[in-house]
C-alpha cells in the first residue's frame, strides 16, 4: 500500500477485500457497479488510500458472498 496511513490490521483487511473480489471474478469496474460507486472508490479502498466503513464492508461481503467475519479475522 503506497502512502497508506493505516496499520497492519487494516492492511490485512484490504488484502482480504481484494482477494474476495478477485475470487468472485469481479473486476474493479464490476465491483464498483455492484456497489453503485465509481471504480476509483474500489481502487482507493484496495490501495489503502480510503477507508471502508462498516456498511461498505457489509455490502462488499454480501456481493462477494462472504461472511463479514471473514474480513475481520
Amino acid at each position: 500500500m503506497i502512502n497508506a496511513i493505516y496499520n497492519k490490521k487494516y492492511k490485512k483487511l484490504v488484502e482480504k477485500l481484494k482477494k474476495a473480489r478477485v475470487q468472485s471474478d469481479y473486476t474493479q469496474v464490476e465491483m464498483a457497479e455492484k456497489l453503485k460507486r465509481p471504480q476509483s472508490h474500489v481502487s482507493k479502498i484496495e490501495s489503502g488510500e480510503q477507508k471502508i466503513d462498516i456498511l461498505g464492508l457489509q455490502e462488499w461481503a454480501k456481493i462477494c458472498k462472504k461472511d463479514v467475519n471473514y474480513f475481520l479475522k
